[in-house]
Protein backbone atom coordinates (compact mmCIF):
# COMPACT_ATOMS: atom_id res chain seq x y z
CA UNK A 1 0.00 0.00 0.00
CA UNK A 2 1.34 3.43 -0.95
CA UNK A 3 0.35 6.26 1.38
CA UNK A 4 0.65 9.98 0.63
CA UNK A 5 -0.61 13.04 2.47
CA UNK A 6 -3.54 14.45 0.51
CA UNK A 7 -3.93 17.79 2.28
CA UNK A 8 -3.32 19.83 5.40
CA UNK A 9 -6.14 21.92 6.88
CA UNK A 10 -5.94 25.22 8.74
CA UNK A 11 -8.66 27.22 10.44
CA UNK A 12 -8.54 30.87 9.46
CA UNK A 13 -10.27 33.99 10.72
CA UNK A 14 -10.43 35.41 7.18
CA UNK A 15 -10.72 33.04 4.23
CA UNK A 16 -10.15 35.67 1.56
CA UNK A 17 -7.05 37.08 3.27
CA UNK A 18 -5.50 33.62 3.68
CA UNK A 19 -6.42 32.62 0.13
CA UNK A 20 -4.74 35.76 -1.27
CA UNK A 21 -1.62 35.13 0.84
CA UNK A 22 -1.03 31.60 -0.48
CA UNK A 23 -1.95 32.54 -4.05
CA UNK A 24 0.26 35.65 -4.04
CA UNK A 25 3.42 34.21 -2.50
CA UNK A 26 3.28 30.56 -3.55
CA UNK A 27 1.35 30.50 -6.82
CA UNK A 28 -1.50 28.42 -5.38
CA UNK A 29 -4.69 28.00 -7.34
CA UNK A 30 -8.02 27.74 -5.60
CA UNK A 31 -11.21 25.84 -6.12
CA UNK A 32 -14.59 27.52 -5.74
CA UNK A 33 -15.77 28.37 -2.26
CA UNK A 34 -17.50 25.53 -0.46
CA UNK A 35 -20.21 26.71 1.93
CA UNK A 36 -22.42 24.60 4.18
CA UNK A 37 -25.27 26.98 5.10
CA UNK A 38 -26.46 24.75 7.95
CA UNK A 39 -23.16 25.01 9.89
CA UNK A 40 -21.82 28.14 8.15
CA UNK A 41 -18.61 26.18 7.45
CA UNK A 42 -16.68 27.58 4.48
CA UNK A 43 -13.49 26.35 2.84
CA UNK A 44 -11.18 26.51 -0.13
CA UNK A 45 -8.72 23.89 -1.33
CA UNK A 46 -5.45 25.41 -2.54
CA UNK A 47 -3.23 23.53 -4.97
CA UNK A 48 0.42 24.45 -5.44
CA UNK A 49 2.17 24.31 -8.82
CA UNK A 50 3.27 20.78 -9.70
CA UNK A 51 2.41 19.35 -6.28
CA UNK A 52 -0.09 16.77 -5.08
CA UNK A 53 -0.47 17.91 -1.47
CA UNK A 54 -3.14 20.58 -1.04
CA UNK A 55 -3.90 23.07 1.69
CA UNK A 56 -7.47 23.42 2.88
CA UNK A 57 -8.25 26.73 4.55
CA UNK A 58 -11.43 26.67 6.60
CA UNK A 59 -13.62 29.13 8.46
CA UNK A 60 -16.62 28.94 10.75
CA UNK A 61 -17.94 31.65 13.10
CA UNK A 62 -17.54 29.64 16.31
CA UNK A 63 -13.83 28.81 16.05
CA UNK A 64 -11.80 30.21 18.95
CA UNK A 65 -8.41 31.84 18.57
CA UNK A 66 -5.40 29.97 19.92
CA UNK A 67 -4.18 31.27 23.25
CA UNK A 68 -0.90 33.13 23.00
CA UNK A 69 1.79 31.71 25.25
CA UNK A 70 3.44 34.78 26.77
CA UNK A 71 6.08 32.67 28.52
CA UNK A 72 7.46 31.29 25.24
CA UNK A 73 6.18 27.73 25.71
CA UNK A 74 5.15 25.85 22.60
CA UNK A 75 1.73 24.21 22.36
CA UNK A 76 0.67 20.81 21.07
CA UNK A 77 -0.70 20.74 17.55
CA UNK A 78 0.69 22.10 14.32
CA UNK A 79 4.20 23.46 14.89
CA UNK A 80 4.85 24.61 11.33
CA UNK A 81 4.73 23.50 7.74
CA UNK A 82 7.35 24.07 5.10
CA UNK A 83 7.37 25.17 1.47
CA UNK A 84 10.44 24.40 -0.57
CA UNK A 85 11.70 27.17 -2.80
CA UNK A 86 14.63 24.95 -3.87
CA UNK A 87 17.51 27.47 -3.66
CA UNK A 88 19.02 29.66 -0.97
CA UNK A 89 18.69 32.66 -3.27
CA UNK A 90 14.96 32.00 -3.68
CA UNK A 91 14.55 31.74 0.11
CA UNK A 92 16.42 35.05 0.57
CA UNK A 93 14.42 36.82 -2.15
CA UNK A 94 11.01 35.59 -0.96
CA UNK A 95 11.85 36.43 2.65
CA UNK A 96 12.78 39.99 1.72
CA UNK A 97 9.75 40.39 -0.57
CA UNK A 98 7.43 39.23 2.20
CA UNK A 99 9.14 41.46 4.78
CA UNK A 100 8.81 44.48 2.45
CA UNK A 101 5.11 43.72 1.98
CA UNK A 102 4.43 43.54 5.71
CA UNK A 103 4.53 39.78 6.32
CA UNK A 104 5.97 38.93 9.74
CA UNK A 105 9.43 37.37 9.39
CA UNK A 106 10.16 35.57 12.67
CA UNK A 107 13.29 33.73 11.55
CA UNK A 108 15.80 35.28 9.16
CA UNK A 109 17.41 33.07 6.50
CA UNK A 110 19.99 30.78 8.06
CA UNK A 111 21.49 27.34 7.97
CA UNK A 112 20.03 25.20 10.75
CA UNK A 113 21.89 22.64 12.82
CA UNK A 114 20.58 19.83 10.62
CA UNK A 115 21.95 21.53 7.49
CA UNK A 116 18.70 22.93 6.13
CA UNK A 117 18.62 26.50 4.77
CA UNK A 118 15.43 28.23 5.87
CA UNK A 119 13.61 31.31 7.03
CA UNK A 120 10.37 31.44 8.99
CA UNK A 121 7.37 33.68 8.30
CA UNK A 122 3.88 33.87 9.73
CA UNK A 123 0.81 33.50 7.55
CA UNK A 124 -2.11 35.90 8.17
CA UNK A 125 -3.37 33.76 11.07
CA UNK A 126 0.02 33.40 12.74
CA UNK A 127 0.84 29.89 11.51
CA UNK A 128 4.60 29.31 11.24
CA UNK A 129 5.64 28.68 7.65
CA UNK A 130 9.20 27.66 6.85
CA UNK A 131 10.65 28.70 3.50
CA UNK A 132 13.30 26.07 2.76
CA UNK A 133 15.97 25.32 0.18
Amino acid sequence: MQIEIDHLALWTADLDRSRRFYMTYFGATSNELYHNPRTNFKSYFLTFPGKKVRLEIMSRPNIAERPIQEDGREMYGLAHFAVTLHTEQAVNEMTERMRAEGVAVVGNPRRTGDGCYESVVLDPDGNRLELVA
